[in-house]
């Protein structure tokens, strides 16, 4: 085993942007991994075109080839012009990984941004591993030959992490490739140990407050109207960014509503006071292809907090944690489900829930494989 590791991670989230499984997981590897986080550019929103270290991880935005939402768009779908629109990003990646000491074979490569899939697959590199955290292939405008990429780095991984069984099993794994689930989860401390302050925000807000924190493109914004309607003395609460531009305020169904209210991004340092301010944590999420595969870490983020949750039963690990969570099978059933949610004191049941789902349990699993890969690769 060697004294020292370097991974180079092909992120589709960047490292500011919004606090994800990757985030979690990284922060908590061995002061002996040295890590490269290669984040996406994305328009509008602030980059790190020289490296920034975020901890022991080194962070640098690297532009690379997306699908574009335009007619022109289709021009993508010819190799040949793919290839040459890719290649300043490349040769910028291929600079900085050189640069801060990543250039090496004696690397592990992990991917979760397929777009980088063909690039990633032809690095030199002692051990390459997919984390499979979402379907990336059902996002809508996904291009013709995103799947091209992922396939292509598939063939050439030895590892495989997923978020969930159903997710696994749309991805074509060769044969011999250790797979591992590694679902999501949570930092326990963080969201269980009480905050005595109340966000200003929040303060001027009359009756039980409603509340969702996570990415707000997900959201079902006609049930969050229904509910609004059907419970006009509730104030409904959204934390989180969201990846449209302007979200808000193409939101017709439900930024008019007096009983909705939506801050934005909260830093997820200040998020904990937030959502133990809820009388009720929501999950009111999108079902369909995408969704059904998920894990969402916000499941143990609200049981830590101690708060109840009520969920649409979008995936199986929401169906798995019934026991604790209130969920339901339809719009109706979910807005009838309020009062009921709201009346549910089990605190301690939902908090030892979220202990088992801790990101340090999680991250010593990720590295213990990692290490395991690394050494039947010398075989």
């Amino acid at each position: 085993m060697p004294d020292s590791f370097r991974l180079l991670w092909f992120s589709e989230i960047q490292w500011d942007f919004l606090s994800t499984r990757k985030q979690r997981l990284l922060c908590r590897f061995p002061k002996n991994w040295h890590i490269l986080f290669i984040e996406p550019y994305t328009l509008g929103r602030r980059h790190h075109w020289l490296p920034v270290k975020r901890g022991r991880v080194w962070v640098v935005s690297i532009p690379f080839l997306k699908s574009v939402p335009f007619r022109i768009g289709c021009l993508l779908n010819i190799p040949l012009l793919r290839a040459l629109l890719s290649l300043p990003g490349t040769v910028l990646m291929l600079f900085w990984i050189t640069i801060l000491g990543f250039g090496s074979s004696k690397k592990i490569i992990g991917l979760s941004n397929v777009y980088w899939g063909r690039v990633a697959a032809l690095l030199p590199c002692r051990l390459r591993f997919y984390d499979a955290n979402d379907d990336h292939l059902a996002f809508p405008g996904s291009p013709p030959w995103l799947k091209g990429s992922l396939d292509r780095y598939l063939e050439k991984v030895q590892l495989l992490f997923s978020v969930s069984r159903e997710l696994t099993l749309r991805l074509k794994v060769p044969v011999g490739v250790r797979t591992v689930e590694l679902g999501n989860g949570v930092e326990f401390a963080h969201f269980a140990s009480p905050r005595l302050d109340t966000p200003a925000s929040l303060c001027g807000l009359k009756g039980p407050i409603l509340g969702y924190a996570g990415a707000m493109d997900w959201l079902d914004t006609f049930l969050i109207a229904a509910t609004a309607r059907a419970w006009p003395d509730y104030q409904i609460v959204l934390l989180g960014p969201a990846y449209q531009l302007g979200w808000w305020k193409k939101q017709e169904a439900i930024n008019a509503l007096p009983n909705v209210h939506y801050f934005g991004k909260i830093e997820y340092s200040e998020l904990p006071a937030w959502v133990q301010r809820f009388n009720l944590a929501l999950m009111p999420l999108l079902s369909g292809e995408l969704k059904g595969v998920s894990h969402p870490n916000k499941l143990y983020e609200y049981c830590a907090a101690g708060v109840p949750v009520l969920s649409m039963n979008y995936c199986s690990a929401v169906e798995r944690a019934r026991e604790v969570v209130h969920v339901a099978l339809s719009h109706e059933e979910f807005v009838g489900m309020v009062p009921e949610a709201l009346a549910d004191r089990r605190v301690e049941v939902r908090q030892a829930f979220a202990r088992q789902h801790s990101w340090d349990a999680l991250a010593a699993s990720m590295v213990r494989e990692l290490e395991k890969g690394w050494q039947e690769s010398a075989s």
